[in-house]
């Protein structure tokens, strides 16, 4: 049976929320910020290795620079109120492109710069009405795996495909199992920017890209952005409500209202295409559908707490301090239980989910060995501390990977 991640998260010290905080606003607990940072450095490292750059760019912006990008008209019923200050109407960001098109524009580009990809896992807020608030999937205040991608029009398709090659490699890691992919369109409303022209452009580079992909995918008029279509991969949470994660967008609207430009090969200017791209969406929704997907029970490498070290009794607790301080130097995350019965200790990081039991019983200290439970239940006979360490290390790098051999890398004989 299921449970929702509001029940589990907070069960699993991940996450909670106060009233004094404000609906919409949670905080990361020690557990839930762990998970969390390796969930934020394994991203940003895949896309370092994929060729993008990480900015970091602040999470207020003029109103101005909103109504430039279309934001203040299309989408101010979502943001927040302006603050004044000294002359100023300043907006909490409700997206990350309109920074990002001024950081492209702040310095001359060329053909030869391009494609440009910036990436950053950044703030951004949405004044999200009370009723449909809810744990991690709905949010105000949001931090998220965003990247744009700045290319001439002839590369577009080729950058497309590769974000969705990238996205797969990333979704296989985090143990993420899309549902659907869907193609977002231009609806009957009015409240779609740019001409006709440049949308039957954008929708035909993404309805190419899908089928080039051979992934089926569904048509859905009226759910694109305000500033061109996209595709939403989706996903389903324990009730079978679909949700949108990883997203790809092209954008021919904001590069012509920033005046972007770069020199091209012939010496004239020309205005480049701008690919909106998460690989995972926001840290929020992500977490709310991994607790789901998972249970609680990540996958080893980003497990908030690794290895629990149990000493059986209080005279073998040197003994286990010093092999869960040989794991943490080694980069692994581990904890020392010693309070209670060693059963109920070992009831306890079952319950946490923890991958990894070590056990240090009167045997294991006198020979420097330790002995191993995984978190299904198996156990491992009893081997060097050093090699305990090296094997769940391994673990957690091939689940990494997104093998699955990492899961059984310790059952084997």
């Amino acid at each position: 049976m299921n449970i929702d991640h509001r029940k589990l998260g907070r069960e699993l010290d991940l996450f909670d929320s106060d009233p004094l905080i404000g609906a919409g606003l949670p905080f990361w607990l020690p557990d839930g910020a762990a998970a969390r940072y390796e969930v934020e450095s394994y991203l940003h490292e895949l896309e370092r290795r994929a060729g993008y750059q990480h900015v970091y760019s602040p999470a207020l912006g003029k109103k101005q620079m909103f109504e430039l990008s279309g934001h203040w008209k299309n989408f101010a019923d979502d943001m927040f109120p302006p603050m004044a200050l000294g002359g100023d109407e300043l907006v909490l960001r409700p997206s990350l492109c309109p920074h990002h098109a001024l950081i492209y524009k702040s310095r001359q580009r060329s053909y030869r710069d391009l494609p440009l990809r910036i990436a950053e896992i950044g703030p951004m807020f949405r004044a999200e009405r009370s009723g449909v608030l809810g744990g991690l999937s709905r949010v105000r205040s949001i931090q998220l795996n965003d990247s744009h991608i700045f290319c001439p029009l002839d590369q577009v398709g080729s950058e497309v495909a590769d974000v969705l090659r990238l996205m797969g490699v990333a979704h296989r890691a985090l143990g993420l199992r899309p549902s659907s992919f869907r193609l977002s369109l231009r609806g009957d409303s009015g409240k779609y920017a740019g001409s006709d022209e440049m949308w039957e452009r954008a929708s035909a580079l993404l309805r190419q890209a899908l089928d080039d992909s051979g992934v089926a995918y569904e048509e859905a008029p009226g759910e694109a952005a305000f500033y061109g279509p996209k595709i939403d991969i989706q996903v389903q949470d324990a009730a079978g409500r679909e949700w949108s994660l990883s997203t790809i967008q092209v954008d021919f609207h904001q590069p012509a209202q920033f005046g972007l430009e770069f020199v091209a090969p012939d010496g004239g200017r020309e205005r480049p295409v701008m690919v909106h791209r998460s690989l995972a969406g926001s840290m929020e929704r992500l977490f709310g559908y991994l607790i789901e997907a998972h249970q609680g029970a990540f996958p080893v490498w980003y497990a908030p707490v690794q290895i629990a070290v149990l000493p059986v009794a209080a005279a073998q607790l040197p003994e286990a301090s010093a092999f869960c301080r040989a794991a943490i130097e080694a980069g692994l995350r581990a904890e020392v239980l010693d309070d209670g019965s060693i059963g109920g200790r070992v009831r306890i990081a079952a319950g946490r989910k923890i991958p990894y039991v070590a056990i240090v019983g009167k045997r294991e200290a006198a020979e420097n060995l330790i002995a191993l439970r995984l978190r299904d239940g198996r156990q491992v006979p009893a081997m060097p501390a050093a090699e305990a360490i090296a094997l769940i290390a391994s673990a957690a790098a091939e689940s990494r990977s997104g093998s699955q051999a990492g899961a059984d890398v310790l059952a084997r004989p």
